[in-house]
């Protein structure tokens, strides 16, 4: 009688464990989900970065370099009413 007990014992506890198997299996493809959708938002996001990046850059190069003297419009118009 005491080892039937025994292997009633060992049969419950591998039922516990099939359960816990199986909702670990479920928790790790929600969670390898997770990590496939992240993956694609952090792929999206670097590319949208490198696009940002890139149009600043051209901003940048339509600048003037401020170490090139500045001249001003303002002198160069002849002024209304002038002989020039």
């Amino acid at each position: 009688m005491a080892n039937q007990t025994h292997i009633d014992q060992i049969a419950e506890r591998v039922e516990r464990l099939l359960l816990r198997y199986e909702e670990l299996q479920r928790t790790n493809a929600l969670l390898s989900e997770q990590v496939h959708e992240l993956t694609q938002e952090r792929d999206s996001l670097r590319s949208r970065l490198s696009a940002a990046r890139a149009r600043v850059d051209a901003l940048l190069d339509r600048l003037p370099d401020v170490s090139a003297p500045v001249t001003s419009h303002a002198n160069s118009r002849t002024p209304v009413g002038s002989d020039r």
